[in-house]
């Protein structure tokens, strides 16, 4: 399958370092259309008002969480279909099965290098 990479990618995360990688992890994959949000509410605007293709989203923000803000996306008409990753550094089954029940495309677990971030992109992008 190829991969259209010119898709414009929203990363979300409060922590400013954990944006600055995984904004290096897409350009290591060729993804350089991304824009960034340091919460769930700043990441809802820009997805109303952009064209986004994607959202890679941390999970533990305040005040909007990352499984907020994905039922927040899941629940408008125009974003519901957009593909949706959630990272985080807690890999426990609950929080898993809460995010899958949620709708969530996929789940990346801290620490995550280039190729898992391009391979759980390939997977969600198929499905898109």
């Amino acid at each position: 399958m190829t991969l259209d990479r010119s898709i414009k990618v929203l990363v979300v995360d409060d922590y400013k370092t954990m944006t600055r990688i995984i904004r290096n992890l897409l350009k290591q994959i060729d993804f350089h259309d991304a824009d960034e949000a340091a919460d769930g509410h700043e990441a809802l605007a820009k997805l109303r008002s952009g064209n986004f293709g994607l959202v890679i989203s941390d999970w533990n923000m305040v005040p909007m969480t990352g499984l907020d803000l994905l039922k927040e996306v899941r629940a408008d008409a125009r974003l519901k279909h957009l593909p949706f990753i959630m990272v985080t550094a807690e890999s426990k089954t609950e929080n898993v099965v809460a995010a899958k029940q949620a709708g969530v495309s996929n789940y990346i677990v801290k620490p995550f290098n280039a190729e898992t971030l391009r391979e759980k992109i390939e997977k969600v992008m198929a499905h898109a």
